[in-house]
């Protein structure tokens, strides 16, 4: 079943616990929590204090997507903030992916890669026993309500195929321009998790568009 993971980059920020509270109901799987660190990309978003502050608010598992240059040295701490799944960028200076990688699962948390638009699958291929998903951006980081980039779709199908040609269970995460006709593009390509932020919160009615998103 698709899993829509709603980014709360683009809800209210003055009324951030109801927007969260209120995403379950809605019917939202994961609640997306966009980490950006004014360097790795330009903007300064949320850190863990943000993380604890909503975890008890919802029970759905909280996906830090980490675009940040040094993303060992939060692991931690979003461990301890109540973080589900944790996504570190191949394009970061974390030397060391592959033992990043396991310590996010030895903290407990799921683990992920995310590949930026320029960056080939092959980036990841090598790393996907060690991700429980693989997080395709489908715009360049770092802004909201940014248009889909349709060559995401041939990285998601040659994605699928790597992943099954492994027999893994590796999910493939979709962020950047999703609404209900890419989502619906996406999903045909092979894709698990679509993250949607301005169409879920700027909809009139959230949890209609969340049915759309998911088809």
């Amino acid at each position: 079943m698709i899993k829509i993971a709603p980014s709360i980059l683009s809800a209210n920020f003055a009324a951030m616990g109801e927007a969260v509270s209120r995403l379950a109901a809605q019917g939202a799987d994961w609640v997306h929590f966009d980490v950006m660190d004014g360097n790795f990309v330009p903007n300064i978003t949320f850190g863990p204090d943000m993380c604890k502050a909503l975890r008890p608010l919802t029970d759905l598992p909280i996906d830090v997507h980490l675009m940040v240059e040094h993303p060992s040295d939060w692991i931690e701490a979003f461990k301890k903030a109540g973080a589900d799944i944790l996504t570190i960028h191949a394009e970061s200076s974390e030397r060391h992916l592959h033992r990043a990688l396991q310590s996010i699962r030895a903290a407990g948390m799921q683990a992920g890669i995310v590949l930026n638009p320029a960056t080939p699958i092959g980036a990841c291929v090598h790393l996907l026993p060690e991700c429980d998903l693989v997080l395709l951006m489908s715009v360049n980081p770092g802004f909201g309500g940014q248009s889909f980039i349709p060559e995401t779709l041939n990285k998601i199908r040659a994605l699928r195929s790597e992943i099954r040609s492994r027999g893994l269970q590796t999910l493939i995460e979709i962020d950047g321009g999703v609404n209900p006709d890419t989502a619906r593009l996406c999903i045909e390509a092979g894709a698990d998790v679509l993250v949607a932020g301005s169409a879920v919160f700027k909809a009139p009615d959230p949890a209609e568009m969340i049915k759309a998103l998911r088809g």
